[in-house]
């Protein structure tokens, strides 16, 4: 993008936590963006006044009782609902970048078929590359679209690669910032409650990324989202723990250097970086006073406390579906642990038995990314609810595809 054209954003997430700092920055800088289509989840008391200030030309929800409560809300609009509605949002012609915030693999789909109509992603959806990778970076590269990544670590790990040629790059490193268990006793887990998981340090997210943080299972999201970003196998991504979420990653060179990115913790800037590269504008975010910090921290990863790290190292390194199965697994089991049918600790263990039961195949399309979704969300349910009735988890029927 060069001169100060005009940018048409397709918003998937739109009453979301990154869909509202987006929009934060849309307003802020009309000049450079229009909102041209949107799509939110149920969430209709936050989406009827985004539409009212935005006027996109197309919008979508997930149901479609909501889909018909929107067409008499705004006659005229072209209203979608569930996975079609997504896809209509994302492929709009007239849209020039997609900014994918959708949380889970219901992303996968609109962001894969906007990647194959050229059309460039500002990616904060880290589950379609962990599912399917590899097939969406083939159809950006195959159609001259261009992904920037919205995760705050990846788009830390983005500007810090400006800075040599990927020959020069020795490693990557993600930041986590540990989440609210990083120094908790272990002897105390098994008394994990929903609202101590949800309390996050330093960093306001949705439901979902929260536990995925205390878990740590985000950051092994995250390595396999930049496995494929950077196009750099996982045994040359590392994590450290950083409590203070300033230094939001680094890429360490042949050389020696340490490039980091720092910024304050506001999703504003990966979202900005996102849509204006390979440019920088002036902004209205806040500075970062590096005299104010007092010092930065890091600490090496615990795998006792974190066990949800080294089962994403262990999908990624399996390759194939073995990533889909790990990310619908962990879906199901968040979810099962927010409506409090299972303790903290089932969490883990629940997406590793589904693994056991997971025989990896080549990853060769999205229907089959999406088969393997779908298989895995099956035997996380059987896995929960056969725990639920006995305390012995070797009672767990077995499986596989």
């Amino acid at each position: 993008m060069t001169g100060r054209a005009t940018r048409s954003v397709a918003l998937l997430g739109a009453t979301g936590s990154i869909g509202t700092s987006a929009r934060s920055v849309v307003r802020a800088h009309p000049a450079r963006f229009r909102i041209v289509s949107m799509a939110a989840g149920r969430n209709l008391d936050a989406f009827l006044p985004a539409i009212a200030e935005h006027r996109p030309l197309v919008v979508s929800v997930a149901e479609k009782g909501d889909a018909d409560r929107l067409r008499q809300e705004f006659p005229g609009l072209r209203v979608g609902w569930g996975e079609q509605g997504l896809v209509d949002v994302a492929t709009l012609p007239e849209a020039d970048v997609v900014l994918g915030g959708v949380v889970g693999s219901a992303g996968l789909r609109p962001a894969w078929e906007a990647a194959r109509l050229g059309k460039d992603l500002a990616l904060a959806n880290k589950e379609a590359l962990v599912v399917a990778g590899e097939l969406v970076m083939a159809a950006a590269r195959d159609s001259g679209a261009s992904v920037i990544p919205v995760d705050s670590e990846h788009c830390a790990l983005h500007q810090a690669l400006r800075a040599g040629t990927a020959g020069e790059v020795d490693r990557l490193v993600l930041t986590a910032s540990g989440g609210p268990f990083r120094s908790r006793p272990l002897e105390t887990f098994p008394s994990i409650t929903l609202a101590d998981a949800l309390a996050h340090p330093t960093w306001k997210m949705g439901q979902k990324i929260t536990i995925d943080s205390a878990t740590m299972m985000n950051k092994g999201l995250e390595v396999i989202e930049a496995r494929w970003l950077f196009d750099v196998p996982g045994s040359r991504i590392g994590v450290v723990i950083h409590p203070q979420s300033i230094v939001h990653s680094m890429v360490e060179y042949v050389d020696g250097s340490v490039i980091a990115q720092m910024s304050p913790n506001d999703m504003r800037f990966p979202i900005l970086y996102a849509l204006t590269w390979p440019e920088r504008i002036p902004a209205f975010l806040p500075r970062l006073d590096v005299t104010a910090l007092g010092r930065l921290e890091f600490f090496p990863v615990e795998e006792a406390r974190f066990p949800a790290l080294r089962l994403a190292y262990a999908a990624l390194e399996q390759g194939g579906t073995a990533p889909a199965a790990l990310n619908a697994a962990n879906e199901e089991a968040v979810a099962a642990f927010l409506a409090q049918r299972i303790p903290y600790s089932a969490i883990v263990d629940t997406v590793a038995r589904v693994l056991d039961r997971h025989r990896s195949a080549r990853l060769e399309s999205i229907a089959q990314a999406l088969d393997v979704d779908a298989w895995a969300r099956r035997e996380a349910t059987e896995v929960i609810a056969a725990a639920a009735a006995s305390p012995s988890p070797a009672t767990a029927s077995r499986g596989e595809a």
